[in-house]
């Protein structure tokens, strides 16, 4: 506890030598912690939330983290931003994630030149160091601060620290974005995006928590047109709730072919984070 404690102040002060400050924010478990104690720490006068908005982000996830920080009386905009008009990101490279995070803080340096705030931070965590993330590169050379990493902060600090403050985020499991679930070398559409959100909406609906549905451009028969592609639902379900499949098997399946997946397969060794 004593250490958690060191590692906080360390936060803290970081935060008030780079106010006022904007703060990268996705309502994410790390990045709700630190626009929370960037309120706490700088007052609504000192800092801004910034969330970025593209087809990428499921609505659900962009009205709870709008909720949660009415709740905390952190101020946050919504910043529109064009990743997928990028041929870049668009192309899902290996490095997808450096061209989103490009985009991103491009905006917020634009923000913070014309708004005179004077440091940019986002949520990295000391953890994440372990992992490649093309991510960093652009936070590097746009001069972002990672202020949970600089701190020592691991991710099972920033629950912890979470969920002393009562954040509902403590909990919550890790939620990339929608790109996320779609191969890498298979294009990112608005269209495909917006089939992985509504067919996670209807899995959720049925009562599964931890999950992904990956969308998979898989070969048809050819036609007189050629080789064509029609979308397969990949579903990776927890171990642990893969015991309500038997139960909820076939409305799942109907319910990712309302979507438009031609077809649905139930990955057998489920969903595990990386």
């Amino acid at each position: 506890m004593e250490l958690l404690r060191a590692k906080q102040d360390a936060l803290r002060l970081a935060l008030q030598r780079h106010a006022p400050l904007l703060v990268a924010y996705s309502g994410g478990v790390d990045s709700a912690y630190l626009l929370a104690e960037a309120r706490h720490t700088l007052g609504r006068e000192g800092m801004l939330g910034v969330i970025a908005d593209s087809p990428s982000l499921p609505r659900k996830a962009l009205a709870e983290a709008l909720a949660l920080a009415a709740a905390i009386d952190a101020p946050v905009e919504v910043v529109p931003t064009g990743e997928l008009e990028n041929p870049d990101y668009a192309q899902n490279p290996v490095n997808r994630c450096y061209f989103c995070k490009a985009e991103l803080f491009a905006n917020l340096e634009r923000m913070a030149e014309s708004r005179n705030f004077r440091g940019l931070a986002y949520g990295e965590n000391a953890d994440d160091m372990r992992q490649v993330r093309p991510g960093r590169q652009a936070a590097a050379e746009f001069q972002v601060l990672a202020p949970l990493r600089d701190a020592g902060l691991t991710k099972e600090e920033i629950r912890s620290a979470s969920r002393a403050i009562g954040l509902p985020t403590a909990d919550a499991p890790a939620q990339p974005c929608l790109s996320s679930r779609i191969p890498h070398g298979t294009p990112v559409t608005a269209q495909a995006l917006a089939m992985v959100e509504a067919g996670e909406e209807w899995v959720r609906s049925l009562g599964f928590s931890v999950f992904r549905v990956r969308h998979i451009e898989q070969e048809v028969a050819p036609g007189a047109e050629g080789v064509a592609l029609a979308p397969l639902a990949r579903v990776q379900i927890a171990p642990e709730e893969m015991s309500k499949l038997p139960e909820a098997g076939h409305q799942l399946e109907a319910g990712l072919r309302a979507v438009g997946y031609a077809a649905v397969e139930i990955d057998p060794r489920g969903y595990r984070a990386s």
